[in-house]
């Protein structure tokens, strides 16, 4: 008898440790939904939907038009390219770099923060990563061969009490903490003084500090973000990462950087000095251009999304689905309404799309603590904003007879 062929990826061990695709099922739905012809309103996947400013996109077809750039680049980013971020972070955050052995430029910050894992991490090491967070953060260094515990994210003393505890009764001790704030998907920010009380923890603990600041750019309170390398001493411990993809609009450009440990940077430059030639260098320029150029794009940018935000907030808060206002990001942290708690996140997500042609991410899919909220992304203007909280309304108004039709099938598959 012939024997029965495997899926071909059954028995790699690097895939079979990735947890199953939450969103996978969702996405699915939305697809189906277009098909058949339904407007979906698509408020799950983070993907800006606003044009890279002008002055950025003329640098790259000025770039681009020359021969010479056309060959391999520099892993680590072209040398004005990392001046470009060594002067951004003077700027913005007093901060002083060296562009030879603080900075790499990324493909994005998460190439450079799936590769930072690679570099560091020993198969069985134990990381500490935030529950819910963005799930790089996780699999990062599950494809890495670590292990990972989870903390409820939150900031200040308890957060960082439970880091504490964390390394006193792990085994291996922890070797590396990961911080993200502004925060995606909860949209949590920190200040100066949690800071410094990480970088001290973390020297105490000898514990590697990776800080993910991707939204440092996008807040709405006329605070900025603060960079844990604003911290004295935090140096010695700390890299952070930062991406061009939301501050600029540059998404599909691919452009991020890590900053901070020369000892670490050097590791990430080297690991990526096998893997890849650095981005396009057009690319390169442009981003150089950003970094240099006029900032009141970034005004404007921010103000775009604060207004999608406020609309937000208004909108859904009529509708009977109340958002809590974030004071960051391009991303809404809500708990699901009431009546559909018992069916959890992903299964509320799917009503929506199919009850309500609105898309949204099931909070689950960032982390086992995620379960009970979705997360809501500014990628459409303002009127769809409004449209998708109109839809909703309707929807909610249905609750009793959707729920009925829900739960009986619920329990039954779970029988």
């Amino acid at each position: 008898m012939p024997r029965k062929r495997r899926p071909v990826h059954e028995d790699f061990h690097r895939i079979k440790r990735l947890p199953p695709y939450v969103f996978a099922e969702v996405n699915r739905l939305k697809a189906a939904a277009r098909a058949r012809g339904a407007d979906i309103i698509d408020l799950g996947m983070g993907n800006p939907d606003l044009p890279t400013p002008q002055h950025i996109v003329d640098k790259l077809v000025e770039t681009v038009s020359k021969p010479r750039t056309h060959r391999y680049s520099a892993s680590k980013g072209i040398p004005g390219l990392r001046r470009a971020q060594a002067a951004y972070y003077e700027r913005r955050f007093g901060v002083k770099l060296d562009p030879e052995t603080q900075i790499v430029a990324t493909l994005g910050s998460k190439e450079g923060f799936a590769n930072m894992a690679q570099a560091i991490t020993a198969p069985g090491d134990v990381i500490l990563v935030p529950n819910p967070t963005y799930p790089i953060h996780e699999f990062g260094f599950l494809l890495s061969g670590a292990a990972i515990r989870h903390l409820p994210a939150s900031t200040g003393a308890e957060f960082l009490r439970l880091v504490e505890h964390a390394c006193r009764h792990s085994i291996p001790k922890p070797l590396a903490l990961v911080l993200s704030y502004p925060s995606n998907p909860t949209a949590m920010v920190a200040d100066l003084e949690f800071y410094k009380d990480a970088v001290a923890l973390a020297k105490k603990l000898d514990l590697i500090l990776l800080s993910d600041i991707a939204y440092a750019e996008i807040y709405f309170d006329d605070n900025p973000p603060p960079s844990i390398l604003q911290v004295p001493g935090a140096m010695d411990v700390a890299v952070e990462f930062t991406s061009l993809s939301k501050t600029y609009n540059m998404p599909g450009w691919r452009m991020g950087f890590a900053v901070g440990n020369e000892r670490l940077i050097a590791a990430l430059a080297r690991v990526k000095s096998y893997l890849d030639y650095g981005a396009f260098t057009p690319i390169q320029v442009a981003a150089a251009a950003a970094l240099n150029g006029p900032q009141d794009c970034v005004d404007e940018i921010r103000a775009t999304y604060k207004a999608r935000r406020d609309c937000l907030v208004e909108s859904f808060g009529r509708s009977g689905f109340p958002v809590p206002p974030p004071p960051a990001t391009m991303f809404a942290w809500a708990p699901v309404p009431e009546p559909f708690k018992e069916i959890g996140s992903v299964e509320f997500a799917k009503l929506l799309i199919e009850k309500a042609s609105v898309a949204v991410s099931p909070g689950v899919g960032f982390g086992e603590y995620g379960e009970g909220f979705i997360r809501i992304a500014l990628v459409e203007n303002e009127h769809r904003i409004r449209q998708a909280a109109r839809n909703i309304k309707k929807f909610l108004a249905q609750a009793p007879e959707t729920m009925h039709n829900v739960i009986p099938i619920q329990q039954k598959a779970s029988g």
